[in-house]
């Protein structure tokens, strides 16, 4: 059953399947609601007409136009909703747009369900700031709930130096690149390579399948995720 507490999220995806996921994740977190998802600007337009919400978790590539003309419709109608914005695109032009019409978070595809889990609580964090501030340390406070936690720490002996050398050359490797090759492209051992390479599969940005020959053992080949 819903309360008049729970934070209501329109979930605006292109994509059906990650539509559908994204709301899944939505509806482990306790305190929101999945109110709606669209898959489109215009429905999302729509739906905002016929029910309150009061996040959205925006895809900034939609069928029928950018997710930031979007939100400026939105702003322009009158419409409140904070926004979430779940996307691959990394131009810090767009985050800076982005920030000035009311993102108040950024998620990268591909993520886990705990990152989002993590935006989802900050902001209701941030939410639940109410009254008058005592001062600035109460406002810095505030504010601070919406700032994504530093980095996690690397596996022991991983080098965050080297591992975006890895994540670099992976991104830019079209057709998958092998352990072997990503050591010669990196100047590091196969084996070092290796470790990096599992390490992004693990962390969901990275998939390997095995590639096979003519003789021997298969060879790994790892391709990054680009979340769509």
């Amino acid at each position: 059953m819903s309360t008049a507490q729970e934070i209501r999220v329109l979930v605006v995806e292109d994509d059906p399947v990650a539509a559908d996921a994204h709301a899944l994740y939505v509806s482990r977190v306790p305190g929101f609601r999945v109110a709606g998802v669209v898959h489109c600007g215009a429905a999302a337009l729509r739906q905002l007409e016929r029910s309150a919400i009061d996040l959205l978790l925006l895809d900034l590539y939609l069928p029928d136009g950018h997710g930031l003309r979007l939100m400026r419709s939105l702003r322009a109608a009158g419409h409140t909703a904070d926004v979430i914005a779940v996307t691959s695109a990394r131009d810090l032009a767009v985050v800076r747009e982005g920030v000035s019409l009311g993102v108040v978070q950024y998620v990268l595809k591909p993520f886990t369900f705990s990152v989002l889990r993590d935006r989802l609580l900050r902001y209701a964090e941030f939410r639940a700031s109410a009254g008058e501030a005592s001062g600035q340390d109460e406002v810095d406070q505030a504010l601070a709930a919406l700032r994504a936690p530093r980095p996690a720490e690397l596996p022991k002996g991983l080098a965050r130096a080297t591992l975006s050398a890895v994540t670099n050359s992976l991104r830019a490797a079209e057709d998958g690149i092998s352990a072997a090759a990503m050591a010669e492209a990196v100047g590091i051992s196969r084996i070092t390579a290796r470790r990096y390479l599992e390490h992004l599969v693990e962390a969901g940005r990275a998939a390997r399948t095995p590639q096979y020959g003519q003789v021997g053992r298969p060879e790994l080949v790892y391709r990054w995720l680009n979340g769509r």
